[in-house]
């Protein structure tokens, strides 16, 4: 999404279906090679750093600020297609929020130009995958792990009340903040889904949901990945609204939704490191903390060329 991937979520914390498991090599389709698909380009990718894949080698393009891996999973759809290089923008960049679609954004590394002017009239595929910076995300995610940390260590040492530290903190009562974010952000995504077809009128456009960051339940989780049980529920169900709010409009649209949480379901952050597709606090993989590895990005790419169809 953004932030944590620029830092790393310990810096942070200093200052913030298809398969049910893809292996790192091989073809994504199961079909060997390019499974006998023509070329769908051209194809632009846009997106936060879910799409852009900070820290996963190699890092590639320009500005470096955008933290774009030679190994996302536009990459490897477009590879898996068989799209020219000429035929590929991934315009991508960590940190990127809707609003980033149609303006410039700066990294600590260059400046990322509009993600839009890299549609053209002749684009033909478009994926896009964005919104988690929109709701502050991220953020969150940092403050309960800072929250889990302080909890567990209360725990160790005393009976203590709440289960859920931080969603108190976010999202008291009946968590209408949370929701009204995820309204608003809805609301702008809809604007940048029919710029899309405006300035590309023949792309098939898909939009790619989150994959899961987290289980269902908060107990496997450990210090890795240090939260409250309860928090651990909340942030997921946060990011269910938010795939949610996400599928909604691409199919009002008449864009595809892509779902990639169903594949990547108990292959969160708290899963073992030989299965997981997003790395936790502590990464064991070359990927950012709270990111997908290169398995995650392999099985985000699985899930987009099953959308696409043969």
């Amino acid at each position: 999404m953004g932030p944590l991937a620029r830092t790393g979520l310990a810096g942070a914390l200093a200052c913030g279906v298809l398969v049910t498991a893809v292996g790192i090599g091989g073809d994504l389709t199961g079909s060997g090679g390019d499974g006998g698909r023509p070329s769908k380009g051209p194809y632009v990718a846009l997106g936060d750093s879910f799409t852009s894949g900070p820290r996963i080698p190699d890092q590639t393009g320009k500005p470096a600020g955008c933290e774009r891996s030679s190994r996302n999973y536009p990459a490897l759809v477009a590879k898996q297609l068989g799209i020219r290089a000429a035929d590929f923008r991934d315009a991508s960049c960590s940190a990127a929020t809707i609003g980033n679609l149609t303006g410039p954004q700066p990294t600590n590394d260059g400046t990322n130009p509009a993600q839009f002017s890299a549609l053209t009239a002749a684009t033909a595929l478009v994926t896009l995958g964005i919104g988690g910076n929109d709701i502050g995300f991220s953020i969150m995610v940092a403050k309960c792990v800072t929250t889990g940390e302080l909890y567990k260590a209360a725990a160790k040492v005393t009976n203590i009340n709440g289960q859920a530290p931080c969603k108190e903190r976010y999202a008291p009562g009946d968590g209408a903040e949370v929701a009204r974010k995820i309204r608003t952000a809805g609301d702008h995504l809809a604007r940048a889904l029919n710029d899309v077809k405006h300035r590309a009128p023949k792309a098939r456009i898909y939009l790619v949901g989150y994959p899961a960051i987290l289980p269902a339940k908060g107990a496997g989780c450990g210090s890795d990945m240090p939260l409250a049980p309860g928090d651990v529920t909340f942030l997921r169900e946060t990011e269910r609204q938010l795939n949610a709010m996400l599928r909604e409009h691409a199919e009002a649209a008449g864009a595809t939704y892509v779902d990639t949480f169903t594949p990547s379901i108990g292959h969160d952050a708290c899963s073992t490191a030989a299965t997981r597709w997003i790395e936790p606090l502590r990464p064991s993989s070359p990927a950012a903390a709270v990111h997908p590895n290169e398995r995650g990005e392999r099985g985000m790419a699985a899930a987009v060329l099953r959308a696409v169809g043969p």
